[in-house]
């Protein structure tokens, strides 16, 4: 609704605008519906969304957002839950950067820890958490539907922490098995150890 009405002001004043947000808006709707029924996609895929998504919301916010993005290119072949970082990237914005009168930026970020975890980091420069609230007062449905996903898809094998940044804002950091191929609920996930050169090197080990 806010991008429909963001369209709306746009359409005649900056219809070039109106227009591209109007395709951005398309490819958002129709991810979903084209993949309903997958669990698991390549993080490369899960980017390409976020990539979208956040285009919409520098055009609604041009001078007020500024976006990055660290990823390890042995990460984008690994397999991410489908839609796992926009909820996460959302809050950043709804929280951390939109209450702010001044300019924020939103750092996205992906690596291999510890031999066979997949780290996925989304940090706002934000005024940070309240001592007295933690991590609870930023927690909606969104997060909420998050960590259900993440504890069915990968049980005990999983870490979702939200908390204050030591360089200042909030940053959400999700850890993952480094998973080669989708999970399947006869199949255990196939882990990439930390020797493999790739995301499509032969599995070390399975869990």
């Amino acid at each position: 609704f806010n991008t429909l009405n963001t369209i709306s002001a746009l359409i005649h004043a900056h219809p070039e605008a109106a227009d591209r947000m109007i395709v951005r808006l398309s490819e958002l709707l129709r991810r979903p519906l084209d993949r309903g029924d997958v669990q698991e996609v390549p993080l490369r895929e899960e980017l390409e969304f976020l990539r979208s998504y956040l285009e919409i919301e520098q055009m609604r916010f041009p001078d007020r957002l500024t976006v990055t993005f660290d990823v390890e290119p042995r990460t984008q072949e690994l397999f991410v839950p489908h839609l796992i970082l926009q909820p996460l990237v959302e809050n950043a914005l709804r929280h951390g950067i939109l209450p702010r009168e001044e300019a924020g930026r939103v750092e996205i970020s992906a690596r291999v820890v510890d031999g066979e975890q997949l780290e996925l980091k989304v940090r706002d420069n934000g005024s940070g958490l309240a001592p007295a609230n933690g991590s609870s007062g930023r927690e909606g449905i969104g997060l909420q539907n998050v960590r259900s996903r993440l504890a069915q898809l990968y049980g005990a094998a999983q870490q979702l922490e939200i908390g204050n940044a030591s360089v200042g804002g909030v940053e959400a950091r999700v850890r993952i098995p480094c998973c080669a191929s989708p999970r399947s609920p006869a199949q255990p996930p196939v882990v990439v150890s930390a020797t493999d050169t790739g995301a499509a090197a032969a599995p070390a080990k399975t869990r």
